[in-house]
């Protein structure tokens, strides 16, 4: 009987761990969605001229 006691005991505490390291993989993965936000802000105004400048480089075919 006490070994359904320490099974049980053990469950638990494994299933604490695997909560406690998905709660942090979700943090982490929040941050990360924010680094990238903030990373295409930063960029955009770069990218936009960028693109016209390959617009104005362009030579229409034919």
């Amino acid at each position: 009987m006490s070994w359904i006691f320490a099974a049980v005991a053990l469950a638990t505490a494994g299933l604490v761990v695997l909560g406690f390291l998905g709660v942090r993989v979700l943090l982490a993965a929040r941050e990360l969605g924010r680094e990238v936000d903030r990373t295409r802000l930063r960029l955009e105004p770069a990218h936009t001229l960028f693109r016209g400048k390959v617009g104005t480089i362009r030579v229409p075919k034919g």
